[in-house]
């Protein structure tokens, strides 16, 4: 139930920072979707302005920076060492609006595990440093026109 519950309070605050409904009415995910998502990783809801998926590392990834999308993460189990801010080094665009390096250089760590939140906001590079065992969180992307 409480996955379910962060879920849904991400998804109105996804709704309530960009201003605008995806879908019109409202979007009902089934539990097997959402399960699978966290596991496998994958979208579960896909809108104009925002993109709701569900995600699992059982190792580091590589600094991503986005141009247009704030992050939110939601963590539902595990643990990670992840970065944010300062700069990325080895930068490559890999898409329009998107690029990854290798490393980062003067961010701030954070310890993340289940139940803490972390906002990332459009430009911030941010990196899973390391990931111990593994993690799986929700990811809602917040997509600026």
């Amino acid at each position: 139930m409480k996955p379910i519950l962060a879920l849904t309070v991400l998804l109105l605050a996804a709704t309530w920072m960009t201003g605008a409904g995806g879908p019109q009415g409202v979007a009902y995910i089934g539990h097997d979707k959402v399960a699978e998502s966290l596991a496998k990783g994958g979208n579960i809801i896909t809108a104009p302005d925002y993109t709701v998926l569900g995600s699992h590392r059982d190792k580091a990834g590589q600094v991503e920076v986005h141009e247009k999308e704030t992050d939110i993460f939601y963590v539902v189990d595990g643990a990670a060492t992840f970065i944010t801010g300062g700069t990325m080094i080895g930068g490559k665009q890999t898409k329009a609006g998107q690029m990854v390096g290798t490393d980062i250089h003067g961010g701030e760590s954070h310890r993340l595990a289940k139940g803490d939140v972390m906002v990332i906001p459009a430009g911030v590079p941010h990196w899973f440093k390391e990931v111990p065992q593994s993690i799986s969180y929700y990811v809602v992307k917040v997509i600026k026109p």
